[in-house]
């Protein structure tokens, strides 16, 4: 790459963090570079992370995919594109020293030769560019094409190393379909490559506040001190979608919000919430205390589901002023299908520091507004000193914005100004984009950065996701042989009544974004 861009060591974003390890020269191909997520996501974030001096001067990227074109074809369509996701304005000289280090390999994902001539390729450049023979391969494919490109980059020896260099592999969600699904990959995946060079995605994980999770917890006294059972009432997590299927229908009917969403995204961001202080700051070590937390969730099982769980579909309504199908509507949706577009859940963990303490999960497509949060609701103080004043003190609310307006949020009780005491709730709220004066870096932006380093601490690891699809597992079983129908709600509204009951039980009620 050209060294018209600033040096990765000397950036501001690696001041204070000497102990963690640069991002080191690479070759980056990715399969099914024609692709949306290469458009969308993966470039716009390799260009972002190049414009602010984040990248390893040595870096290749290599596109893989079926159809032919030129590299100079394949630049064009990634630049459009870029112009349309990129976070950084996209100059031309900028992106000509980017571009010069992006190159097209076409082949079927199921033709060996295809994989020999692209090793002899990146051998080539190896010595072209200084790449060392670190690799890293990027599963951007369908599921059913992870199997053909695992047993072929194994078959010719691209997923071997010598001792001077690594090769990685990053698979992309959904990491099967149920538990038994996961394993059968998860065989694949270790037949081809170690643990410790398997880089399982998820890209919450990449958000900004998702990261802060564990340093705002565990940096701050204030919060880890009644960041247990004493102190905490329960903890709500939302994710809420304003869009429907959008042409995913092929995959979603199939998959459902459960499937979708909760099983990683939702259940990644409950670990973070719940887990214990780690031993360091050592990938492994923070994916121990996660995995703790999988394990000691209670199962959710047989007729418990009814009472635990509620599944809904959206129906005909309106979003944003704007009519809107049902879900059984959609093109490409089952007439009959029991899919769900919104599931809410009663989680317990049942270990020394939440016993007792309810956590529920709630996500759904086209609901009235977009966001991910959770929300941590704290135990009412005593009101005997205030039951002549005040009707009922508002309990305290720390909530942290995942997305889309990443921050932190404080609820607590203040004195109206005035003779008498009159009390209200009031808000102290930090905003990561005001408060820093810069723009958060997208979450493949982290991501991709993470895997040329080494840390594969936003990663899942194997027995992550095993345990994440057993708590899973119990719950679609039930379904599956039950024959309940979802219940319905209006495109539009915050879903069905009665997930205003399973959280009501409690004495408590959901959150509105």
């Amino acid at each position: 790459m050209s060294s018209n861009r600033p040096d990765a060591s000397e950036n501001p974003l690696w001041e204070g963090l000497t102990n963690r390890p640069l991002p080191q020269p690479c070759t980056l191909v990715i399969f099914g570079a024609t692709g949306d997520l290469t458009h969308r996501k993966l470039i716009p974030a390799l260009y972002n992370l190049y414009s602010d001096g984040n990248l390893p001067p040595a870096l290749t990227v290599v596109g893989f995919a079926r159809r032919e074109k030129s590299d100079d074809q394949f630049r064009a369509e990634l630049k459009e594109a870029s112009l349309k996701f990129s976070r950084q304005t996209i100059t031309e000289e900028l992106w000509d020293h980017f571009a010069s280090c992006i190159h097209y390999h076409q082949s079927e994902f199921a033709t060996p030769s295809g994989y020999t001539s692209l090793a002899k390729k990146l051998d080539e450049w190896d010595s072209q560019r200084g790449t060392r023979g670190n690799r890293i391969f990027y599963l951007a494919v369908a599921p059913d094409q992870f199997e053909v490109v695992l047993k072929n980059l194994k078959t010719s020896g691209l997923n071997n190393t010598n001792p001077e260099s690594w090769t990685r592999v990053i698979v992309e969600k959904p990491f099967g379909t149920d538990l038994a699904s996961a394993r059968r990959l998860n065989t694949l995946v270790q037949g081809a490559f170690p643990e410790s060079g398997t880089y399982r995605i998820d890209h919450y994980l990449g958000k900004e506040t998702a990261q802060n999770i564990m340093v705002l917890r565990f940096a701050n006294a204030l919060f880890e001190s009644a960041w247990n059972a004493r102190y905490i009432h329960h903890i709500q997590i939302t994710a809420s979608e304003l869009l429907g299927v959008e042409g995913r229908a092929g995959y979603y009917d199939h998959a459902g919000a459960l499937r979708d969403m909760v099983q990683n995204h939702l259940l990644q961001l409950l670990c973070l919430t719940a887990m214990e202080p780690p031993v360091d700051l050592e990938a492994d070590s923070i994916r121990d205390e996660k995995v703790k937390v999988l394990r000691s969730l209670r199962p959710i099982t047989g007729k418990d589901v009814s009472a635990h769980v509620l599944r809904a579909q959206y129906g005909a309504g309106s979003i944003n002023g704007k009519r809107v199908v049902a879900y059984r509507d959609e093109q490409g949706v089952q007439p009959e299908s029991k899919t769900e577009t919104f599931v809410a859940l009663h989680v317990n963990i049942d270990n020394w520091r939440w016993a007792g303490v309810p956590f529920f999960i709630r996500v759904g497509k086209r609901l009235p507004k977009p966001g991910t949060e959770i929300a941590v609701h704290f135990k009412n103080v005593p009101q005997v000193l205030f039951n002549k004043t005040t009707e009922v003190l508002d309990e305290n609310v720390l909530v942290i914005r995942i997305q889309p307006d990443e921050g932190v949020s404080l609820r607590m009780s203040a004195k109206l100004p005035g003779s008498s005491v009159r009390i209200e709730p009031v808000k102290m709220d930090f905003h990561y984009g005001t408060s820093f004066g810069k723009a958060t870096p997208e979450a493949y932006e982290r991501l991709l950065m993470d895997a040329m380093s080494g840390d594969a601490t936003l990663f899942a690891r194997r027995d992550e996701v095993e345990e994440a699809w057993k708590f899973i597992d119990s719950i679609r079983e039930y379904w599956d042989h039950s024959g309940e129908e979802p219940a319905v709600y209006s495109a539009g509204t915050w879903g069905p009544s009665e997930a205003d009951h399973l959280i009501r039980t409690f004495g408590t009620k959901w959150r509105r974004l």
